[in-house]
């Protein structure tokens, strides 16, 4: 029976990756064609405003930072339109220990000193998908909650294997995450939705655009808190389930416990993707989870896009 379902359970990770890589090639080859038709004689098409999905006024937390580069950035040298975002506004948190942290990223201690003089908050050993059993954090609630491209950092070499840690690392987080999320009404952003887009993309109202960001969402009421989520679609991160297409499908329709005393996944809605683009925060660095001196100084998976997903809780 055991080999039975490992078998079957191989089988449909295999069919599904085939899938979602044929969905992922006619998409891209259909956004080329619209880019084509689009600019056609127009000469090069003008750049898009990289997206900023953060408020001055926004409290955020920031999970499995790696060497904190990417909150160093946000307090030290952010975009023009979070000048004013205060740094007491960022909790930072990694999931090693203060002492496996700098040993495994011997840059993030000048960072973390720079963040605790500014204000800003920093926590050592916080499991992103164990957030209610974190003291420092019970009773809070956040606008924005950011996972920069996750990974379970196991090395397993078995690709089922590898893909299902991921998966459950994703699921684990976007279940954890919701007593950490601010109550409101949906965020609602001024977007409008791409033509052409793929006959079996269920997103709700996500939008592709670059030139919209946060600020452009209502304010009459407050916003519930959002979850943001941020990969790369090129491999080993396309081998995975828990890729650049199949984000959304985990935190919308999440599969059922395999296991008793785990609580269902919470369902979410997807507001909206856009690609990450890392020069607008200036310092950070992508760190591997194996730490700099084993040599996860971040270059695999040079050559594809950074993509992130944005989401909240559906009613």
């Amino acid at each position: 029976m055991g080999h039975k379902k490992k078998t079957s359970l191989k089988a449909t990770l295999q069919s599904q990756q085939t899938r979602l890589k044929n969905k992922e090639k006619a998409a891209h080859a259909a956004e080329a064609a619209e880019r084509k038709t689009k600019h056609k004689g127009k000469g090069k098409a003008p750049p898009l405003r990289p997206n900023i999905p953060f408020t001055p006024t926004d409290k955020i937390l920031l999970i499995g930072e790696g060497n904190f580069s990417f909150a160093h950035a946000l307090v030290i040298d952010p975009p023009l339109s979070l000048e004013h975002l205060p740094s007491s506004n960022i909790t930072a948190t990694s999931y090693d220990s203060e002492e496996e942290c700098y040993d495994k990223y011997p840059d993030a201690r000048s960072n973390v000193v720079v963040l605790r003089d500014r204000g800003a908050e920093v926590l050592f050993g916080i499991d992103g998908t164990r957030l209610e059993k974190c003291n420092p954090l019970k009773g809070r609630r956040f606008d924005r909650v950011v996972f920069n491209f996750p990974h379970a950092g196991k090395g397993i070499t078995d690709q089922d294997r590898n893909i299902l840690s991921n998966q459950m690392l994703i699921l684990g987080f976007l279940r954890s995450v919701v007593g950490c999320l601010a109550e409101g009404t949906i965020p609602a952003y001024n977007l409008s939705r791409k033509p052409n887009r793929p006959a079996d993309d269920d997103d709700d109202n996500v939008n592709d655009d670059e030139d919209v960001d946060a600020s452009s969402s209502s304010t009459a009421q407050r916003a519930r808190g959002t979850v943001l989520i941020t990969l790369r679609n090129v491999p080993p991160y396309t081998n995975w389930r828990v890729h650049f297409s199949d984000v959304p499908r985990l935190a919308k329709t999440p599969p059922k416990p395999t296991s008793l005393g785990t609580p269902p996944n919470p369902n979410y809605k997807l507001l909206r993707s856009f690609a990450f683009h890392r020069k607008m925060w200036k310092g950070y660095e992508h760190r591997m989870t194996k730490g700099e001196r084993a040599h996860g100084r971040g270059t695999t998976g040079e050559g594809g896009e950074d993509r992130t997903w944005e989401f909240c809780l559906k009613d």
